[in-house]
């Protein structure tokens, strides 16, 4: 069994953030999750991911990666389309190959989403060959 990977440098405090600008392929009807024309939940959900990849991902050693396994996150409020959305995502704690988030999205008004995120290290090449496992019969 090899060694768990080195996340020394991951510490509480280190944050990340993404934007993005509302455009009509990120509204509910075109992602199928709804029938108004405003952010839908799933977009806001992948710019909070990629603010979680944006705090550790540099960090992590060589042929390891994150991986998101929980989410808990309210969406509180409508984004149109041509406002600009920004994720941020804290590292609250490290517990052995698991990252803790606090996340929130803003767009330019207010705060429409937050909660907390989870995200999993693993090595690539050996998470690969579980998946490739999948596929024989």
């Amino acid at each position: 069994m090899s060694s768990p990977p080195d996340l020394s440098a991951i510490r509480p405090g280190l944050t990340g953030a993404a934007e993005l600008t509302v455009a009509p392929e990120h509204t509910a009807p075109r992602i199928g999750s709804g029938g108004i024309a405003v952010l839908a939940t799933p977009v806001m959900i992948n710019l909070i991911e990629a603010a979680a990849l944006a705090a550790v991902e540099h960090l992590l050693p060589a042929g390891y990666q994150s991986l998101g396994i929980h989410l808990d996150v309210r969406h509180t409020a409508a984004t149109p389309v041509g406002l600009r959305v920004a994720a941020a995502a804290e590292v609250l704690a490290v517990e052995g190959r698991t990252i803790m988030f606090r996340v929130e999205a803003r767009d330019e008004r207010e705060v429409i989403g937050g909660g907390t995120h989870a995200r999993v290290v693993v090595n690539v090449a050996r998470f690969d060959q579980r998946v490739q496992r999948k596929l024989r019969p």
